[in-house]
């Protein structure tokens, strides 16, 4: 389904893809991407790919549809694995630009414009933005100070060696990006976001940060607690193993292992050390789980599978 655009043809076209399973959020996310800023120059259009086995997004598409002032195209990319809808959108997009979001997230009003600008100043075939979490009053206490749901980028030896999908902006033309797809495999357990650019990086792709691209996620209830956050880290942790597996063998695997054994050890035991402060013990503990899961990832651990296994009526709690 799409509707025409309002806005008159520019010289540049940034698609803007949401990827959806079953959130009624997607309506305040497309809210907000209406009201978007348009970057001079820039025409936009929405493509929101829906994960689900029967096409449960439309009626939100529809609904927002009459008065969307981009064109706005659904398409239904079944089922429950995020890696199809993703690369749905992938070979949907024909812009020059093309920029993920998701579905439980709002985006700022410039945050596209400061995504292009640092798109166009640095040449990047990725810019990566930082996601703002906002927390439920009924959040533990020490989670608003350790922040721990935010998403920034992680910097190694003066660059960005991977990435994420939650708020991002790819170079369609690059040849770096032109072809590239999420890995079907990864599509229940996650971690196909930084499969796909810690390859891009691999294969000379230059991710670049724009600071002031904020977009903002609300932390429903299911998510504020430390064992969902300790399922994360210790899958992302399992994701990188993983990666790190792929080139390394014999002594390599086993003093890649042996690092991140130290490093689980001195999390868990500065831990300990920071028990009275749950603010500061709870990110080592964290940490530490993270390592864990890097070396379970290097032995071959399959990754655990967060995606696409919850009934519907649970989803639909969560995602209130």
């Amino acid at each position: 389904m799409s509707t025409a655009s309002a806005t008159p043809p520019s010289s540049r076209l940034i698609d803007i893809c949401v990827c959806t399973f079953r959130r009624p959020a997607l309506a305040d996310a497309l809210a907000t991407i209406a009201a978007l800023e348009v970057p001079p120059g820039a025409r936009l259009r929405v493509i929101v790919a829906d994960n689900d086995v029967e096409p449960s997004a439309r009626s939100i598409v529809d609904m927002v549809a009459g008065n969307f002032q981009h064109e706005l195209t659904y398409l239904h990319a079944p089922a429950r694995n995020i890696s199809i809808a993703r690369n749905a959108c992938l070979d949907a997009g024909r812009g020059d630009f093309l920029a993920f979001v998701d579905d439980d997230e709002t985006v700022t009003r410039s945050w596209l414009r400061h995504l292009l600008e640092t798109a166009l100043a640095t040449g990047a075939d990725a810019v990566l933005g930082p996601v703002r979490a906002i927390y439920h009053p009924g959040a533990p206490g020490w989670m608003p100070r350790a922040d721990s749901h935010s998403t920034f980028p992680v910097w190694v030896n003066g660059e960005i060696p991977t990435g994420y999908t939650c708020n991002v902006l790819l170079k369609s033309s690059s040849p770096i990006v032109e072809g590239r797809r999420f890995d079907l495999s990864l599509g229940r357990s996650g971690g196909e976001d930084t499969d796909f650019f810690t390859r891009l990086h691999e294969a000379g792709g230059l991710i670049a940060y724009a600071p002031e691209a904020w977009v903002e996620e609300i932390v429903p209830q299911a998510r504020a607690r430390l064992s969902w956050l300790a399922k994360r880290r210790f899958r992302m942790g399992q994701t990188h193993g993983r990666l790190l597996a792929e080139r390394s063998s014999g002594r390599k695997l086993a003093s890649r292992a042996g690092l991140a054994g130290l490093k689980a050890g001195y999390s868990f035991a500065a831990a300990a050390v920071l028990c009275p402060f749950p603010a500061r013990r709870n990110p080592s503990i964290l940490r530490g789980i993270m390592h864990v899961g890097v070396i379970a990832g290097l032995f071959g651990l399959r990754e655990i599978s967060q995606y696409g296994s919850v009934p519907a009526a649970a989803e639909q709690r969560n995602a209130a």
